[in-house]
């Protein structure tokens, strides 16, 4: 008997690594709807969304809101910026190049394996507070605003959150952060 109630607790275990890590209460509607507005004030969309050429130029694409760096999108080198230009950006305006080396827009949406679907409110408040990945990891890179966003109380962080997990997920692998590329020396560039 009591092996088969170590197995229990072992499944329960197990199954609750599976269950979505969500906040104990729902969100409002209207934390919702005020994370909303955050989202599309604070510039999330510019560099989180990708975007496409249009006849008008180019536009986020709204089919893709939030999804970070496209998937199949394979980027080459980086070219160097020269002065007074610090960094390059791709043309989806989703992968940065700079002295840190090269940055990816990640996926908000609620995706359980490529997204935010695994995270909770507090992880979310941490990353922000933190500026590091799940408030303990990698630093966020450029061109991400953290120190502008460290500004939001914890109130607003939490209403965004609650919005970006209302959205649908969209399955989409964002690569992980090129270092910077090794510099180029005089003995080197003679070979």
């Amino acid at each position: 008997m009591n092996s088969l109630k170590m197995l229990l607790r072992i499944a329960l275990v197990v199954a609750a690594s599976y269950v979505r890590a969500a906040d104990p209460v729902p969100a409002s509607a209207e934390v919702v709807a005020r994370g909303k507005y955050l989202v599309s004030t604070s510039g999330c969309h510019d560099c989180h969304t990708p975007w496409h050429l249009t006849p008008e130029g180019p536009k986020p694409d709204f089919t893709r809101a939030l999804s970070g760096h496209p998937e199949g999108l394979d980027m080459p080198a980086a070219p160097q910026p020269s002065q007074p230009w610090q960094m390059t950006a791709s043309a989806t305006n989703t992968a940065f190049a700079g002295p840190w080396g090269v940055s990816f827009t990640a996926n908000l949406t609620p995706d359980r394996e490529t997204g935010l679907g695994k995270w909770n409110t507090k992880t979310f408040i941490e990353t922000i507070r933190t500026g590091r990945h799940l408030g303990r990891g990698r630093e966020i890179l450029p061109p991400m605003p953290v120190p502008v966003y460290q500004h939001f109380d914890d109130g607003d962080l939490g209403a965004i959150f609650a919005y970006l997990q209302s959205l649908p997920p969209i399955r989409n692998r964002v690569p992980e952060p090129r270092p910077p590329a090794a510099p180029v020396t005089a003995q080197a560039a003679a070979r």
